[in-house]
């Protein structure tokens, strides 16, 4: 008699998946907040916080695409290198979901392709110490 078919198969996890998904504790914005954060008044806030000692790195190195903070202006440098970020400015290219697209998917007016938008890493800047 060998093992059983249920146990050692990966079928039984997928409600564990699940669940992590549903978590907001790990949750971040979606492409449309990301998308509303890239304006450039907005932009210039979030570059330029003032300091914050409860948010890492204080709040002064912010991944705008991938809305992330980061400890220090090395470890942001390395992270516009990764895949991670390089996924991220290629879905932010497309432009943004809207209610007129909505209305159009429902069957009110003809289809228009999404529009691309162009995306780019953030500029750097270096602080003199």
């Amino acid at each position: 008699m060998g093992k059983s078919n249920s146990y050692g198969n990966h079928n039984g996890d997928s409600h564990k998946n699940k669940a992590r998904k549903w978590k907001t504790k790990r949750r971040t914005k979606d492409l449309d907040q990301i998308h509303s954060d890239l304006k450039p008044e907005v932009a210039t806030k979030l570059l330029h916080q003032e300091v914050d000692f409860d948010v890492t790195g204080c709040a002064q190195h912010y991944c705008i695409t991938c809305a992330r903070y980061f400890v220090d202006m090395r470890s942001l440098k390395e992270h516009f290198k990764t895949k991670i970020h390089k996924k991220q400015l290629r879905l932010l290219r497309e432009e943004p979901y809207t209610q007129a697209e909505a209305e159009r998917a429902a069957g009110m007016g003809s289809f228009i392709a999404p529009k691309k938008i162009e995306v780019t890493t953030q500029p750097i800047e270096e602080e003199m110490e």
